[in-house]
Parts: C-alpha cells; structure tokens; sequence
C-alpha cells in the first residue's frame, strides 16, 4: 500500500477475491448518496469490485455487468435505497449520458458506481470517489482510488483503516 497524499491510495490486489474483498470493506462504509467512478481498461477487475462494494452494501444476489443494458439497479432487504450500477462503455459522450437523463441517476441520493466514467467525466459531480484499475498480470491489479471533495476524503480515510489497518 502507498499512501501518495492524503486523497489518494495505491495498491495491489493480488486476485479477484482479493478485489472482491476491499470492495467489500468500501460497500460496508457506504452511506448513501456516494458517487464511485471505476476506471480502467476491458477485463480489469471493474465489475469484479463493484460486485464486492455490492455485497458490503447488503445486495444479496448476483451483480452482472450493466455493458448491453446501461444500467442495473440493485436494493438491500428491507431497505429503499437503492445501488445503481452503470456502464457507459457504449457511450459516446457526455451529451448522449446527458441526454439519457443520466445525471439523475448518480445525484439521485442512492449509491452509484460508474464503470467508464471518463465518457461522462465533463456531467460528473466533481465530488466523488474516483478508483482506476490496472491489470498487472492475469490476476494482479494495481488499484489507485482518489478522493474528491470532503466527504470522499472521510470515506477514503475510513476505507484505508478497515482494509488495512491503522
């Protein structure tokens, strides 16, 4: 793990259940309201950690990939709030996520993660979490989450402790 600057850690995930699992310890610090923008190329591990941040916010079932669909909506029992999970892989800018009404959903008051959030990065809230992944290997990923806004540095900070400590 490197810490780089107060906004922003680094580091390694040595496999899919390793990813799997911090994104559990981020989806169990998950209020409502959070904006996670999940960065990185095809088969880099964006899917396979919002599947984690899904099981630590209390989704029970399976979490699929929103590529051909746009979007997938997700509720924890007994609970209203919801978790959206977008893709805007097929996206061709911010005008057409603009134009889809997109923007309601990520300042809807729900969780919202992004995968491919840099075709929309101009509609984007400028607070949120912004997480790239990097595949290193067939199963390494290199992880660097950056924290924008207050509220993202709180989470940020929490997030460091729960998943290593200190």
């Amino acid at each position: 793990m490197a810490i780089l600057d107060e906004h922003t850690l680094e580091f390694i995930s040595r496999s899919p259940e390793q990813t799997r699992r911090l994104g559990v310890r981020l989806g169990e610090l998950l209020r409502g309201g959070e904006l996670i923008c999940l960065e990185g190329e095809l088969g880099a591990g964006k899917t396979c950690l919002t599947q984690g941040v899904a099981a630590g916010w209390g989704v029970t079932g399976p979490v699929q990939s929103p590529t051909f669909i746009i979007i997938h909506e997700y509720h924890r029992p007994g609970d209203r709030q919801k978790l959206h999970h977008v893709d805007l892989y097929r996206m061709s800018g911010p005008a057409e996520a603009w134009a889809l009404g997109l923007d309601d959903v990520w300042t809807s008051g729900d969780v919202c993660i992004i995968e491919w959030p840099e075709r929309a990065q101009d509609i984007l809230p400028g607070e949120r979490l912004w997480i790239r992944l990097t595949a290193l290997g067939e199963t390494r990923r290199m992880l660097r989450v950056v924290a924008e806004g207050k509220c993202y540095h709180t989470l940020l900070q929490e997030f460091r402790r729960a998943a290593f400590g200190g």
